[in-house]
């Protein structure tokens, strides 16, 4: 159990005290019991419990999510679904069809746990080589893999939606640099961080350059990206889209995405490639501790909203 939902706690914390609920807390947050006079509820992690069991499942499934959106006319990121050897007990990974992949997608692949959350195990893969290596990682922990192809993302935007109502939306701003031409991307980098961020930093940058890269003095004026990811947990920063078209537009293919695999609460990530606008995955279990620190006011009256439907609006006199 890793990464407790801290700030969710103590939103659930406040919501129970007005509301006058009983809580329980076990596991440092992890596992919550909400009970008021009539019923009791439970909260395991990041997941508030008002999604079905199947919807959890289908979002937790990154190629079951994208297979389901394409086959309903959602646009979505396809991502190709294979078992580890263990699991199927074949000797080897399906190394023919994972492989033929590279053909399908020249550029390269991202490489990604099926099940996986937060950019954790995600690695791209332009090789055959590089590519059995991802593979190889991710069997070595997990049951099952998923392999989508390498796009250029112009932009990535996460909309977080609760009975077909987008709650926030914001965009995930991966971390640049500006070159100077005295300055390496390394010194470029720690010189924007804070002191107490600089060890986190150095480990991602070390897994997204080589020596060469992070030492390579960045000419005057270029602007070089700290991270290909777009996750918050890999420096990316939440820019809140309160109206325009592109708000507008991201959070109507998530209300339709949400519909289709019929899930009430969820983060949905679309993203910019190609020229339009696709579903990336569907986040069944709703994490919001680094929004939170962006936008507190915000994280708190979605969590209210979502127990809300749980619990009911009425106040206690």
């Amino acid at each position: 159990m890793i990464n407790h939902p801290h700030l969710q706690l103590a939103a659930v914390t406040r919501y129970c005290a007005k509301r006058g609920l009983r809580l329980e807390i076990r596991d440092g947050g992890w596992l919550l019991s909400l009970e008021d006079a009539t019923r009791r509820h439970l909260i395991f992690g990041y997941d508030l419990g008002l999604n079905s069991a199947v919807a959890h499942r289908i979002a937790c499934d990154k190629a079951a999510t994208a297979g389901l959106l394409t086959a309903s006319g959602v646009p979505a990121v396809p991502h190709a679904f294979f078992l580890a050897p263990a699991v199927t007990g074949a000797a080897e990974p399906a190394w023919t069809a994972i492989l033929e992949l590279l053909e399908a997608h020249p550029h390269g692949v991202v490489v990604k746990p099926n099940e996986g959350t937060s950019g954790r195990a995600v690695r791209r893969a332009a090789s055959p080589a590089e590519l059995k290596d991802a593979v190889t990682h991710i069997f070595k922990t997990g049951a099952s893999v998923a392999i989508a192809p390498l796009l250029e993302i112009a932009d990535e935007v996460r909309v977080i939606m609760l009975d077909d109502v987008p709650l926030i939306v914001y965009r995930k701003q991966r971390p640049v640099v500006t070159g100077d031409g005295v300055h390496s991307l390394r010194e470029l980098a720690l010189a924007i961080a804070p002191a107490q961020q600089h060890a986190q930093l150095l480990r991602r940058l070390a897994d997204e350059f080589d020596v060469s890269a992070l030492h390579a003095i960045i000419p005057p004026g270029e602007q070089s990206l700290l991270s290909w990811r777009h996750n918050l947990e890999f420096g990316a920063q939440p820019v809140l889209l309160t109206d325009g078209p592109v708000r507008e537009t991201c959070s109507a293919l998530a209300r339709k995405a949400a519909r289709v695999i019929d899930i009430r609460y969820a983060s949905v990530d679309v993203v910019m490639a190609g020229g339009h606008w696709q579903v990336l995955e569907i986040n069944s279990g709703v994490k919001m501790e680094a929004l939170g620190q962006h936008a507190p006011e915000l994280v708190e009256a979605a969590y209210v909203a979502a127990l809300d439907k749980i619990f009911g609006t009425h106040q206690p006199r």
